[in-house]
């Protein structure tokens, strides 16, 4: 497995990361510890995961589950330095979360407590900020989207009390980076600015969705990305699971995702299926697994991408994994930019 340096932290990551958010809720702990014994077999150091999981849903009665069999894995294996572990404060509005109160210097804090008690770890390679304070475009909220700041200074010093308490948490060797999640150009950039002025951490990444059929991330973004080395850490890169095809016809097999999330989070639209079966069209002219191709793209892209790589079984995970190996052909690449050009922005 290919190793590089996540962005300028100096931290070296598997070029895949692991998504954990199904275990505790679709998948069991032993079957959590399975994939995770698959995937530190095929190299796969960098794993994510964020303290309000496991999802779909998300349920008062299982938040932190998730960090709590990462924490039992690693009780049982050991081997703390081979990994590099990512995970997330839960913010504004995700009331199973401190009836959810906006991210605050004090409560950055507590919750990397939490974390490190729940993982059974002492530090955490990559702590992120699940969405902003100010609310975000992602999540379909691109259709209705108003910003919310209305007072600058207030943005900024939240911002700066955040910093000065990952700076703190830095230096006690409690975290080693923190990075955002579905954020906005605009509020990368001012996380920077302030970071810059003020001798404070830098944002080392972003975790925003991006796939073949979700690609806000592909203007603005690949362009900071790229002159600022801010690694997307791409997340959903098979769409939910649209870009497998198991959903072809509009179906809904038993224990999938769909079956606990009808509308896959808005995802599932009139058009979706066309433009589904338009990208399983491109993999089967060229022999490819559909899933390996989507997150082949999601490798080949011009910016810095390190696609999270999710699955609720051993044969999923291991044919995910696999997309490390695949180039693209440049004939598959332009097909792949005819559908687009056909199917933008599908959800």
């Amino acid at each position: 497995m290919e190793r590089v340096e996540l962005g300028r932290t100096g931290i070296e990551v598997s070029r895949l990361c692991l998504g954990t958010m199904t275990w505790g809720s679709q998948n069991t702990e032993a079957e959590g510890h399975a994939q995770a014994d698959l995937a530190i077999s095929a190299g796969v150091t960098f794993w994510d995961t964020a303290e309000m999981y496991p999802t779909n849903p998300v349920r008062a009665e299982t938040v932190g589950d998730t960090e709590r069999i990462i924490g039992t894995w690693l009780r049982a294996r050991g081997g703390r330095s081979r990994l590099q572990i990512a995970t997330k404060i839960s913010g504004a509005g995700q009331r199973m979360v401190r009836d959810g109160a906006p991210i605050t210097g004090a409560s950055l804090r507590l919750a990397v407590e939490q974390s490190l008690t729940r993982l059974q770890t002492d530090y955490i390679d990559l702590y992120q900020l699940h969405w902003p304070n100010r609310g975000s475009y992602h999540f379909r909220q691109a259709w209705r989207y108003r910003p919310q700041v209305t007072d600058r200074a207030a943005v900024e010093a939240h911002m700066l009390d955040v910093l000065e308490a990952a700076a703190a948490l830095i230096a006690e060797g409690k975290i080693r980076a923190i990075g955002l999640s579905n954020e906005s150009v605009w509020g990368a950039g001012l996380w920077l600015s302030l970071a810059e002025q003020h001798g404070l951490p830098r944002m080392a990444s972003v975790q925003n969705e991006y796939s073949l059929l979700c690609r806000q991330f592909d203007t603005d973004w690949c362009e900071f990305s790229m002159v600022e080395n801010m690694p997307l850490l791409a997340f959903s890169p098979l769409a939910t699971g649209l870009l497998s095809g198991k959903y072809a016809g509009d179906v809904t097999p038993e224990g999938t995702r769909r079956s606990f999330t009808p509308d896959l989070g808005g995802r599932v639209t009139p058009q979706v299926f066309p433009a589904v079966a338009a990208y399983l069209g491109i993999a089967a002219a060229h022999g490819l697994d559909p899933c390996q191709m989507a997150i082949a793209f999601c490798l080949s892209r011009p910016f810095p991408c390190l696609p999270i790589i999710g699955a609720t079984s051993l044969a999923q995970l291991t044919t995910n994994i696999a997309a490390a190996d695949l180039v693209l052909t440049e004939a598959v690449q332009v097909d792949i930019a005819a559908v687009h050009r056909q199917f933008p922005m599908p959800y």
